[in-house]
């Protein structure tokens, strides 16, 4: 973890209510994300704006799920980050969880996935013990056509969602099971960072994952909430990836591929009620029905920022034609138990 050091930068903050600092608006007129905010002055410094505002800028992300910072010109790793330490009092900068590259200290390109199909709409790191906070995107290069990074306010979500579905989801929970090999998706030496089992076997436990070895293959399962209460503003949000593990969900071609190749058991990933029963296809077709109603779409331009409160706002990848350049940060990194406990003293 890194945290920020600012040199020669006044402490006096912006009044962020004059426009000779700052503009807000939104995509349309009555939308609540994201947020979209602008520098009403020439040169002005996100960071150091930042840094001065930051009280400002949580309520507003704890209000709207989703800021977007547009015309501040962030196109360099080490200028994003720099914003980022300003935003998130730590970054985190250990990830072998997805198949993405380091650019420069915590900074990361986004998670592969071929660009002729959609990224579904996830909350960051659901699915383990640990997640951020904070997500933060940078755009150096948007797509010829297409890659936007589609947004769904999380507790809406929650609020839309069949009664009998969520009392369920809330009862059950999810679990989540999942395989590694070099046979398709990474190998656990590459999610986990290391050749030691034994480290591994550590790591799990610390992590409230339940493992197996077969031979030199890795098997986990671990049962998160579907649904968590917000620590700060106590809202109920949706907090998944069952959209990502669950077979119905996956496009036509690679679903059928794993119907022709695995057992369900044996599948790189896939998702099961809590008690380890099977989540209905129809169920995931109404959640996945939820999130593309309630999509929210912008056009990436070269040097927008995009921030999201994690917990509240959900975020996918649209398909996309040409060469798409993204960076992306993650910080003030939580875990369930800090949620669990923190909703308890509400």
């Amino acid at each position: 973890m890194k945290k920020l050091e600012f040199k020669n930068i006044k402490r006096k903050a912006v009044d962020v209510r004059s426009e000779t600092a700052i503009s807000l608006e939104f995509l349309e007129n009555n939308a609540t994300l994201p947020l979209i905010i602008k520098p009403a002055i020439a040169n002005l410094d996100l960071a150091e704006w930042t840094c001065a505002n930051r009280d400002f800028i949580d309520a507003k992300l704890l209000k709207h799920g989703a800021i977007l910072l547009r015309d501040f010109q962030i196109t360099t790793a080490p200028v994003f980050e720099r914003f980022g330490l300003a935003i998130c009092s730590e970054l985190f900068n250990e990830n072998g969880e997805h198949p993405r590259e380091t650019v420069s200290g915590n900074v990361y390109t986004p998670v592969f996935y071929p660009s002729d199909r959609k990224l579904l709409w996830h909350n960051e790191n659901s699915f383990n013990h640990f997640f951020p906070q904070k997500i933060l995107f940078a755009c150096r290069q948007p797509a010829q056509e297409g890659g936007e990074t589609p947004i769904v306010d999380s507790r809406k979500v929650f609020e839309l969602l069949n009664p009998k579905i969520k009392k369920l989801f809330l009862k059950k929970k999810v679990m989540y099971l999942r395989n590694y090999s070099d046979r398709l998706g990474l190998n656990w030496q590459k999610v986990f960072q290391t050749n030691n089992k034994a480290e591994v076997e550590t790591r799990c436990r610390q992590a409230f994952i339940d493992f197996d070895w077969r031979e030199n293959r890795l098997r986990t399962r671990s049962i998160r909430p579907a649904a968590v209460k917000h620590p700060k503003t106590g809202e109920m949000t949706w907090f998944t990836q069952a959209q990502h593990w669950h077979p119905a969900c996956l496009d036509e071609q690679t679903r059928q591929l794993f119907k022709s190749s695995f057992q369900a058991e044996d599948l790189p990933r896939n998702c099961y009620y809590g008690d380890g029963t099977f989540i209905e296809d129809s169920v995931m077709e109404e959640i996945c029905n939820i999130y593309q109603q309630l999509e929210v779409t912008f056009s990436w331009k070269k040097g927008d920022v995009l921030v999201l409160d994690n917990l509240l706002t959900a975020h996918g990848r649209n398909p996309f034609v040409g060469e798409r350049q993204l960076l992306v940060a993650m910080g003030d990194m939580m875990s369930f138990a800090d949620i669990e406990d923190l909703g308890e003293g509400k």
